[in-house]
């Protein structure tokens, strides 16, 4: 009997050292697996990946220059003029001679600005439409605000069919384009529109003159973009131009022959008629 529990004694101890020198050997292998991916880890280089950048900023046409370039007269909304090109500059003189005292010999485009611009300033603005766009009145209508040979009406020369998909009442012995407020309104709807269609401020005036599918066409037909580089007719090749200059003759009068007319704040105080009057 002592025999017999001797050798299950021996047999478990057997069975116990193998276990056991499996074990040791498991762990002996897991080991090295850690050691090597540890080493494999460290000294191998990491893979490089490329790195996708997308660029949302706006595209800024090669001769429309932003906020860097410093604000003068000869601008459009912040999008100075590039006076480098000779083209360019002579048209820019030609609008200058065009409106200045020795050509107009009146002041009545400063005394109309005295009257319309504390009106249709806080409107643009209101409508997040450039300062600048003011002159329009004074290019589009000149001396008069009355009905054009082609039927454009009012401060901003709507056409009827225009002004009305604008809101403005036009027939039945009514005419909103005549009233200041309404029309004002009216054209900030219609160029808001239209730079949501050009994404720039001297196309949108372009297009506010000739309208944006001829404006569109020519664009196409030339393969520009830049106002300044393309050929248009007449009236919308310098209609930029009358905008600059008038802005420039408005707000610097004595430098183009008018006599002691500034822009001051409050805009346009009441002013005497004999300060007004051009110098010759």
């Amino acid at each position: 009997m002592l025999y017999l529990r001797s050798a299950f004694t021996n047999v478990d101890l057997m069975k116990s050292k193998e276990l056991i020198k499996q074990h040791l050997n498991t762990c002996s292998v897991i080991m090295l697996l850690v050691i090597f991916s540890a080493l494999n880890f460290y000294g191998t280089e990491a893979t490089k990946t490329t790195e996708i950048r997308f660029d949302f900023r706006p595209h800024i046409l090669k001769y429309i220059f932003k906020g860097q370039e410093p604000k003068t007269d000869f601008s459009f909304a912040d999008e100075a003029v590039p006076l480098r090109s000779a083209r360019v500059n002579r048209k820019l003189q030609s609008s200058l001679e065009k409106h200045n005292f020795g050509h107009i010999h009146s002041n009545i485009l400063q005394r109309k600005a005295e009257r319309i611009f504390p009106i249709i300033e806080p409107i643009l603005k209101a409508y997040g439409v450039p300062d600048d766009f003011k002159f329009i009145p004074l290019v589009e209508g000149g001396f008069s605000e009355g009905t054009s040979t082609k039927g454009a009406r009012g401060l901003w020369q709507f056409m009827p069919g225009t002004a009305r998909a604008y809101g403005l009442r036009v027939g039945h012995g009514m005419d909103d384009r005549t009233n200041i407020k309404k029309s004002t309104i009216a054209a900030c709807r219609y160029i808001k529109g239209l730079y949501d269609e050009f994404d720039n401020w001297t196309l949108t005036a372009a297009a506010y003159n000739n309208g944006s599918i001829k404006l569109t066409r020519a664009m196409n037909a030339q393969n520009e973009d830049n106002y300044f580089r393309m050929h248009l007719n007449h009236e919308t090749g310098v209609y930029v131009y009358n905008l600059i200059a008038m802005k420039a003759i408005i707000n610097h009068p004595e430098k183009y022959g008018f006599k002691q007319y500034a822009l001051a704040a409050p805009l346009f105080k009441n002013l005497d008629p004999a300060e007004l009057v051009a110098a010759n």
